[in-house]
This record gives structure tokens, C-alpha cells and sequence, in this order.
């Protein structure tokens, strides 16, 4: 294989017949571009212009350079932005690219076929500030390779193939992507010197165990998305060397922890969702006084307990959504800030009722479960649960229970903004059962629960905005005479002939998207809805209706649906009636002169007689 050296002259060599030629190119972009002394931005990112030495060095402002090269690039010696990326270059070239750049801060090498990266990659650029490598194929980091680089504050080496991290060491950077590699471990060295990170991702790799992370760290957010998580317990040295005897068949047995709940006293943000986690410690919490943000969904947890008093207390959003849970508590004290709780995806039947003191809860995410709710008459039991006199709660989505019952003034007390009681399929409803959201409700959601009657009052529902009724089974939709403030309603997939006038009339003057097809619509005996939908701007579906008058037109789109044409047929029908009317009145009129001639002829005939 060909030296890096002898490469080098050769490039040399080879370029030298086109110096005169590229000089003058690089002059005629001077020219076209204005590049003064004093300009520091060179794109030449189309040109495909492989520089030598003088072509660059004579460019003393140069600041920023975006270069499509295949070949070698120096000195840089003012450059400060430098993006390389999509270039093909590997491991032995960037030694030379970067190796005279005092002043560079910012360097782009992603997308290239570099492997490796040695401990004097960057020795010729000790400004260095922020290095993006990502979507490469590097395999191994050498010792010491950042060690000289003090400014480095943001390292992107994501979509890459490298194993693990031992002794990370890098203290004063504040960025640091490792995700969509094959890491299995990460370990910060033991030191008592507190590390500037803030931003940790580690999703999309093979980390079975939680990383091993700095004593005195100030981390806000952290990704460990997308692992193979069993354990929240992290793993020091001796028992990463003991771990990985295990796993080569000499004495397997369960992870061993040296480390467990790690300081994480700023962390805003954890991440642990599609891992393999069974558990969560609930002492796992007591040092993230700061966390805002939990994600534990897509795991396999089947039971969560919050139950020390003091931890998770700022915690405003928790995602347990998508495990096993069937038992879920919450002690007092415990979640006072938490908004947003999503619970979908699991088999819970009941709730705790430590759930309802939640003193700041706004959002519950209750679908695919196995709940049944209680109406305020009831005590919760093992059998359903109370969703009523939650004086903060604005949203709550119940989809797909199973549910076979709504009991009257079962959410009396929750001034909710949005229900979704989606797809429980012969659910019956009691009339009262949206009893005390008559102000509040402006979403309700009831698609595909098969059912033949609206029992609900919509009438008293003064701040409904949209209504979604979606695959039912309702032959009409009765709203009233008052107005209404529906702005969306979905009707899609039933069994509608005829929109009643009354319920158009009371629509007309709020609705905005009208959705009505897979309905057995009748053309003419909907000109109320049909002047609706032609003469408004709304956003409609394609919906057809049945023309039952005239056999050849069979159904109709709406829209297309000629007033002239009910007109019509309602005056051929009215001309027959008439003349039926006349041919009728004419028969009468033969009868009663036939009768009067008989009669007269036979007082003829007796007179004759006489």
C-alpha cells in the first residue's frame, strides 16, 4: 500500500502542470466574488478545486471555507469555519488537511470513510471548538486524541461503529452525540473535578447497563433511548471486567452494580424509552430534584412506584405509556408538579387513588387499557375508577377500554377541555354523563363505538367546537334551533339519510370542515345541507348522496348536486298532480250531470204516465 508520503509528492507532481490554470481560476473568482483582503467567507463548494499551498497561504483573511476536495488542503492558518463533509476522505488524509490551522474553531467531517481517529489528528489545530464526525465508520478513538483541544465544547461522533467509552475525561465539553453507534459501556474516569457536560445522547446503541457517569456532572439532559437496558444500576470498572467474563460463558450470573442512583442533581430531561427495564428502583429518583421530563415508555414494567416523600416534585411530564402495568402508586408528597401523565398501552384495570391528588395534573392518557369509570354515586373499587372532582384536569383520552358503560355525571367536578371516548364499541351512555362539562368541553371524540342513538344533550354543550362520530351507527344528528358552536363534525361511516334543517340551520354560521361520506344521503331531501356545502367555504369530503328520482344519475357528489334538477322534478310532480285534480274534478262533473239526466228523465216518465 501506497505511503502517505510518497502520495503526497505525487499529488504534487501531478498538480503542478495545473498551477498556472487553477491560479487564474482562483483569480476569476476573486474577481466574480469580490475576495478582498479583507473577506473572510470562500464557498468553492462546486468548483472541485484541489489547492496547494500557495493558493491558500497567500489568503490571509480567509475565515470560512466550504470546499468540495478530494485531495489535500494547507495551510489554513486563518480559516475559522471549515466544512469538509461528503468528501470520501479517510483516516490518513486528515492529519495533513488539518495539520497547520491554528485559528480553526469550527471543523465538519461527517459523511466520509474515515475509521480511525489518532492522538495527533488535531495537534495542528488546538482552536478547535466544535467537531461534527458524524455518519463515518470510525472504529477506534486513541488515547489522548482531544486531550490537547481545551476549547472543544460540542463532539458529534453519532452514526459511527464505535464500542464503548472508558475513562472519558473531556471536562470542559458541553456536548457529546454518541448515539446510533455499538457502544455497550460508557464510564467517566474517577475524578473529583466537576465536568462542564450538559448534553449527553447515547440512544440507538447496545448499552445493557446505565452509564457510568461523572461524580460532580451539571448533565440537563441525557438519552439512553433505544438500549438494551435491564438494570438502572450502573456498572464501575472491576464489575464492567467481571461482566464481560459472564458474558463469555465463564460465570454468568446477574448484572453486579458497584454504582447505583448516581448524582444527576441538574438533570432536566431523561430518556429510557424501548429498552428491556422490568423495575425501577423508586430510590432511583432521589437525587433528580431537577427533572422536567421522564420517558419510561415501551418497556416492561408492571408495576411504578413513586413512594418517598420529596423526589420527582418538579417532574412536569411522565411517559409510562406501552409497558405491562398493572399497579401504579403515588404516595402523598410525592409528583406535585407533574402536568402530563401517559399511561396508554398498558393493562391497568384500576387506578390508585393517590392519582387524583395530583394537585397539578392537566393531561391523562388513559387508552388501551381495561378501565371502567365510576359515576360520584359509586366508591372507586377494584372494578372501575373515579374520574370526577379533578378540579385541573383539561384532557382526558379513555380510547379503547373496553368500556360497556358512561354513567351520568361521571367526570362532574373535571372542567375538561378534551375527551376521547374512542373505540369501545356498544358502550351505553347515560344522558347525564357529560353533566358539568356544558361550558368547559370543546372536543369530543366518539368514533367507532357503534352507536345507534346520541342520548347525549348536545344542545347544552355551549363550547363544543368539534364533534367526531366517525363509523357509528346514527341515522341523524339533532343539535337544536339555537346556534351552535360546532366548527368541526365528522359523520363519516353512518347510517344518515336526511340532515335534519334545524340541525343545518343552527351549524351554518360556525361550521368549518363538514365530513359526511359512506352516509346513504338522500339528494332532495337535503337541500338545506346541500345549499350549505355549495354556497360555503368549508373543507369537505367527497360525500355522495343517492338521487332516488332519477334512476340513470345514481349517486351524486354533493357538490355537484343542481338545485334546478330537485326544482324540476318537484314541478313534473306538481303538473300531474293537477291534472289528476282536473281529470278527477272532470269525472265528478259527468257523474253529477249523468244523475241530474236520469233524474229528469224519470219525472218525465211519470208525468207521461199520469
Amino acid at each position: 500500500m501506497m505511503s502517505t508520503q510518497v502520495w503526497f509528492l505525487l499529488f504534487i507532481v501531478n498538480l503542478l502542470s495545473l498551477q498556472l490554470s487553477l491560479c487564474q481560476e482562483l483569480q476569476s473568482e476573486a474577481d466574480s466574488s469580490n475576495v478582498l483582503p479583507g473577506n473572510h467567507t470562500l464557498n468553492l463548494s462546486r468548483k472541485l478545486l484541489q489547492f496547494i499551498q500557495s493558493d491558500l497561504k497567500n489568503m490571509t483573511h480567509l475565515k470560512v471555507l466550504d470546499a468540495v476536495l478530494k485531495k489535500h488542503v494547507g495551510p489554513l492558518s486563518t480559516v475559522q469555519k471549515l466544512d469538509l463533509s461528503g468528501n470520501g476522505l479517510y483516516t490518513d488524509m486528515i492529519g495533513y488537511l488539518l495539520r497547520d490551522a491554528p485559528a480553526l474553531t469550527n471543523l465538519s467531517l461527517n459523511e466520509n470513510s474515515i475509521t480511525k481517529i489518532g492522538n495527533g489528528t488535531f495537534s495542528g489545530s488546538p482552536s478547535l471548538r466544535n467537531i461534527d464526525l458524524h455518519n463515518n465508520v470510525i472504529l477506534e478513538i486513541e488515547e489522548g486524541t482531544f486531550d490537547s483541544l481545551l476549547n472543544l465544547t460540542e463532539l458529534d461522533l453519532s452514526v459511527n461503529s464505535i464500542s464503548c467509552i472508558t475513562d472519558f475525561n473531556l471536562f470542559q465539553l458541553r456536548s457529546l452525540n454518541l448515539s446510533k453507534n455499538s457502544m455497550t459501556s460508557f464510564q467517566s474516569i474517577d475524578s473529583n473535578q466537576e465536568f462542564e457536560l450538559l448534553y449527553l445522547d447515547l440512544r440507538e446503541n447496545k448499552m445493557h447497563y446505565f452509564p457510568v457517569l461523572p461524580k460532580r456532572n451539571k448533565i440537563i439532559y441525557l438519552d439512553l433511548s433505544r438500549n438494551q437496558l435491564h438494570s438502572l444500576n450502573s456498572t464501575g470498572p472491576d464489575d464492567e471486567l467481571q461482566y464481560l467474563r459472564d458474558i463469555e460463558g465463564l460465570n454468568f450470573s446477574p448484572l453486579r452494580s458497584s454504582k447505583t442512583h448516581q448524582l444527576l442533581p441538574r438533570l432536566l430531561y431523561l430518556d429510557l424509552s424501548y429498552n428491556q427495564l422490568k423495575a425501577v428502583p423508586p430510590d432511583f429518583f432521589s437525587s433528580l430534584w431537577a427533572l422536567d421530563t421522564l420517558n419510561i415508555s415501551n418497556n416492561c414494567l408492571d408495576n411504578f412506584v413513586v413512594d418517598t416523600e420529596g423526589p420527582l416534585n418538579v417532574l412536569k411530564t411522565l411517559d409510562l405509556s406501552f409497558n405491562n402495568l398493572q399497579n401504579l402508586t403515588f404516595k402523598e408528597n410525592t409528583l406535585w408538579a407533574l402536568e402530563t401523565l401517559y399511561l396508554q398501552g398498558n393493562i391497568l384495570s384500576m387506578l390508585d387513588s393517590g392519582l387524583f391528588r395530583l394537585p397539578s395534573i392537566t393531561n391523562l392518557h388513559l387508552q388501551l387499557n381495561e378501565l371502567s369509570i365510576c359515576g360520584p354515586q359509586q366508591n372507586q373499587t377494584s372494578s372501575c375508577v373515579s374520574l370526577f372532582s379533578i378540579p385541573t384536569l383539561r384532557y382526558l383520552y379513555l380510547s379503547e377500554n373496553k368500556m360497556t358503560s358512561l354513567p351520568a355525571h361521571a367526570f362532574q367536578g373535571s372542567p375538561l377541555l378534551i375527551l376521547d371516548l374512542s373505540l369501545n364499541p356498544n358502550m351505553k351512555i347515560s344522558e347525564q354523563a357529560l353533566s358539568g362539562l356544558e361550558r368547559s368541553l370543546t372536543h369530543l371524540y366518539l368514533r367507532g363505538n357503534h352507536l345507534e342513538k346520541l342520548n347525549i344533550n348536545l344542545t347544552a354543550l355551549r363550547s363544543l367546537k368539534v364533534l367526531d362520530l366517525y363509523n357509528n351507527q346514527l341515522d341523524g344528528l339533532f343539535l337544536g334551533s339555537r346556534n351552535s358552536a360546532i366548527e368541526n363534525l365528522n359523520l363519516q361511516n353512518n347510517k344518515v339519510k336526511i340532515l335534519d334543517a334545524s340541525t343545518v340551520l343552527a351549524l351554518e354560521k360556525t361550521l368549518r370542515t363538514l365530513y359526511l361520506g359512506s352516509n346513504p344521503l338522500i339528494c332532495c331531501e337535503n337541500i338545506h345541507l346541500i345549499s350549505l356545502i355549495q354556497q360555503a367555504h368549508m373543507d369537505t369530503d367527497n360525500a355522495t348522496c343517492q338521487n332516488t328520482r332519477d334512476a340513470g344519475c345514481g349517486e351524486v357528489n354533493l357538490r355537484d348536486v343542481k338545485s334546478e334538477h330537485c326544482e324540476t322534478l318537484n314541478s313534473k310532480v306538481l303538473v300531474i298532480a293537477m291534472i289528476a285534480v282536473l281529470v278527477l274534478g272532470l269525472m265528478i262533473v259527468l257523474l253529477v250531470v249523468l244523475k241530474l239526466c236520469h233524474s229528469r228523465s224519470h219525472r218525465f216518465s211519470n208525468s207521461y204516465k199520469a
